[in-house]
């Protein structure tokens, strides 16, 4: 055997050299270096860090004594509002595994994730409470429901027994939590539809959290005490890790339930919010809002990714004074993984190139060990001539444990020691990626993905649908939308606005096809639907 090194011996690893690391320890030295600074803004709402770092501590303190622990996963489905901000913080202080769903999906699929999670508390807010009493039935075991009451919300039922103020009421603001025993512990649940009806449970650990939490602000060049606003989903990869970043910057989280330009441009000026994040939507929405909103005086910077954003809505940003940066990933990479950084020589393009540039990916996020596009059969990186496509592979602590219960589909997304993205793209001569084609054939809809297949399903259950397929159509609001192409079975009829409509009845509305074009479906000798050729269909309809 070997001898140790002289490195090796007597220096071993001890609760005096090393701690594991995790996003908890951001929100407890805030608040103990901060205490009185203001952390989340919500309408008339306003809590200073002493007082959320008291509230998530109540709340781990309550779902303690309701017999809460390690390994359990406690659900929530809420708009951006604060009791969503402290899950993120209150649920993994118990060991306990935060699972924000998506707020659009439809009750069938709300009831697959609790049941396939094991979900042990459900948290609703009342915005959502109707499709939450829809799901409750499908749910295959014991569930502790907890309303979340928000004055500023009109509408909504209760559901259960206990109010989310009455469980912190429960609490001790006090309660000794202690940070994971072992960093590779879950911390999130984020579900993920994939190219599959099923969505997959993709995993995160709390040392990915911390470390893409710390990009998030390093990579981005955000300074202490910023102003966030919410406009990006916290169910969305956590918000892609913003909840915990905003603890380390120790600044001020500003919720906002409803995307609309005129609470957006109402908390700009008002809260003089310096960065928030969206998809491209967002940016066109806020790009062609009514000029007289347009009246902040301030830099503001905004962080976006989904479907690539068009150049003319880059420049119609940083032309009224938002800065944009552009990024890439996946719920499997915690969100934004891959940066366009920006670099001081650039500036003196027009505002032209400077936008054709801003629209590539970029280069590894600083938590992100590898980055590279190669052939997805010989992991030979391509050519970087910003012409040859291959799949975009990444590798670090950023990349997620794995899938829920599905160790078949971890080992697929895991190819010799990459994360295989199934996203197509190039390299160029400068090392920047961009994203070119969508090999799992997603839909990017307004930052949501949305899966083919599952739309493809509802399609073949409308009783005069013989055969469907559906692809992306670009769309100048949306990014992309569903468009689908069906063969009627002989002698039935449907019209567009038929499908559309049995769609919407049977699946969340978001999901829907936009457009519907009859005729039959291109396919191979072997009888496989060329949906190459659809793509060229759809780009061709505008």
């Amino acid at each position: 055997m070997q001898a140790a090194n002289m490195y090796e011996r007597h220096l071993d690893k001890n609760r005096a050299n090393y701690t594991p690391l995790s996003p908890l320890s951001f929100i407890e030295r805030t608040a103990a270096v901060y205490p009185d600074y203001p952390s989340v803004v919500y309408g008339d709402r306003r809590y200073s860090w002493a007082q959320t770092y008291a509230r998530c501590r109540r709340l781990a303190s309550a779902l303690t004594a309701r017999g809460v622990g390690k390994g359990d996963t406690v659900s929530i489905i809420a708009a951006n509002i604060p009791e969503l901000y402290e899950a993120h913080f209150g649920i993994p202080m118990v060991g306990a595994v935060l699972n924000a769903i998506n707020t659009r999906l439809d009750a069938p699929i709300i009831a697959f994730i609790l049941n396939h999670s094991e979900a042990k508390v459900l948290l609703v807010d009342p915005e959502f409470s109707a499709v939450v009493k829809e799901a409750l039935p499908q749910v295959d075991h014991d569930l502790l429901v907890i309303d979340i009451e928000d004055p500023s919300f009109e509408g909504g039922e209760r559901l259960g027994s206990l109010t989310y103020e009455a469980l912190l009421d429960e609490g001790d603001p006090e309660f000794e939590w202690s940070l994971p025993a072992d960093e590779w512990d879950a911390i999130t649940l984020n579900y993920t539809s994939g190219t599959t009806g099923n969505p997959k449970g993709v995993v995160y650990h709390h040392r990915g959290a911390a470390l893409n939490a710390q990009s998030d602000l390093l990579d981005w060049g955000m300074p202490k005490h910023s102003v966030y606003l919410w406009t990006l989903p916290m169910f969305h990869c956590n918000g892609w890790c913003f909840p915990w970043a905003m603890a380390l910057n120790a600044g001020v989280s500003v919720c906002l339930r409803a995307v609309r330009a005129e609470p957006i441009y109402a908390a700009f000026r008002e809260e003089k919010v310096t960065h928030f994040c969206g998809a491209p939507i967002v940016l066109n929405m806020l790009a062609h809002a009514p000029d007289h909103l347009k009246d902040f005086d301030h830099q503001i910077k905004v962080m976006t990714a989904g479907a690539p954003p068009p150049a003319a809505v880059i420049e119609a940003m940083e032309g009224m004074g938002v800065e944009v940066t552009h990024v890439y990933g996946l719920t499997e990479t915690y969100g934004p993984s891959v940066v366009c950084a920006w670099k001081d020589e650039w500036n003196q393009k027009s505002a032209a190139e400077r936008a054709a540039l801003k629209v590539r990916q970029g280069v590894r996020y600083s938590a992100l060990s590898g980055l590279m596009v190669a052939d997805p059969e010989t992991l030979e990186p391509v050519p970087a001539d910003g012409e040859t496509m291959g799949e975009i592979f990444m590798q670090g602590n950023v990349v997620m444990k794995g899938y829920l219960k599905n160790p078949d589909a971890t080992d697929k997304a895991f190819n010799g020691g990459w994360f295989a993205s199934g996203d197509l793209g190039v390299m160029y001569p400068d090392g920047y990626v961009a994203l070119k084609d969508r090999s799992k054939d997603i839909i990017v809809s307004g930052g949501e993905n949305i899966s083919s297949v599952e739309v493809e399903g509802v399609l073949y259950k409308h009783p005069a649908v013989m055969e469907a397929a559906v692809v992306a159509r670009p769309d100048e609001k949306w990014g992309e939308t569903p468009c689908a192409f069906v063969e009627l079975k002989p002698e039935a009829s449907a019209t567009e606005a038929d499908l559309i409509a049995f769609c919407r009845d049977n699946m969340a509305h978001f999901k829907a096809p936009k457009t519907v074009v009859f005729g039959t479906l291109p396919k191979t000798s072997t009888g496989k639907v060329q949906k190459f050729v659809l793509r060229d269909q759809a780009r061709a309809l505008g």
